[in-house]
């Protein structure tokens, strides 16, 4: 039995502990549809559901582990459930937002400036 942020940072979920707690208090992660607290304990079995906007990722618990592991262990003590259908809403959901990019957000990013100087040296 472990916390289940303790165990969402060692299976590196979450890239602190504290981040991890602090999900827990938004609301942000769930068991059976219910939002749990921080100090929630699991078990072998369970099903952990986190929300990304815009779905909920699911996680089952293999095994627990309260020190943080390396990324190639990961496997062992975790496995995502989440459905291929909702992975896919996920990724073109970003994609999505990655190509829109409201006018005046901002300088642009090293790539757009260099299609930008390419476009009007074409010009001359």
């Amino acid at each position: 039995m472990v916390r289940i942020d303790k165990y969402l940072w060692a299976v590196r979920l979450f890239k602190t502990r504290s981040i991890a707690t602090e999900a827990c208090k938004k609301g942000k992660v769930m068991m059976d549809g219910v939002t749990v607290k921080s100090s929630r304990t699991l078990k072998p079995g369970d099903i952990v559901e986190i929300k990304d906007p815009p779905i909920i990722r699911k996680y089952k618990v293999l095994d627990v582990a309260e020190k943080r592991m390396g990324a190639k262990l990961t496997p062992e003590y975790i496995k995502e459930v989440t459905s291929n259908e909702e992975l896919e809403v996920m990724e073109l959901t970003r994609l999505a937002n990655k190509m829109n990019r409201n006018k005046g957000t901002g300088r642009p990013t090293k790539k757009e400036r260099r299609d930008l100087d390419s476009f009007f040296e074409g010009e001359d």
